[in-house]
């Protein structure tokens, strides 16, 4: 079980009852375990941060960013945040919104193509 910092819990509910549009597009794909099988959470904790989505089987985190992402700014603290990520074995997929909003199948067909390997072939490195 990854570990958290049990402060973020409340933020984490606040964050689930009031999702963005891309956010809610994605979960209606994701929940349920209607890919592949695998289980998804949205809005979970994972050390200091809060990500979007989380499926721990196939050790993936998605992101969906908004226009606060494509800043100087938002761009270091992602690389940091994905850097973590990253460091403790789990795969970072980002999405822009907009993408999500208007392409939602593509971006299911790279979910679905990244979920896919990971759960056949754990053995790959990361």
């Amino acid at each position: 079980m990854l570990r958290y910092n049990p402060h973020l819990k409340e933020k984490a509910r606040r964050l689930r009852k009031n999702p963005t549009e891309g956010e809610q597009i994605l979960w209606s794909r994701l929940r349920r375990k209607q890919v592949l099988g695998v289980q998804f959470y949205r809005q979970r904790p994972i050390g200091k941060y809060i990500v979007d989505f989380y499926a721990p089987r196939a050790k993936l985190v998605i992101e969906i960013d908004g226009s606060q992402h494509l800043g100087e700014e938002g761009v270091r603290k992602d690389k940091v945040r994905d850097k973590y990520l990253k460091g403790i074995g789990l795969k970072v997929l980002r999405f822009n919104s907009r993408e999500v909003i208007k392409h939602t199948d593509e971006v299911l067909e790279v979910i679905y193509r990244v979920v896919e390997g990971r759960i056949k072939s754990p053995s790959i490195p990361l």
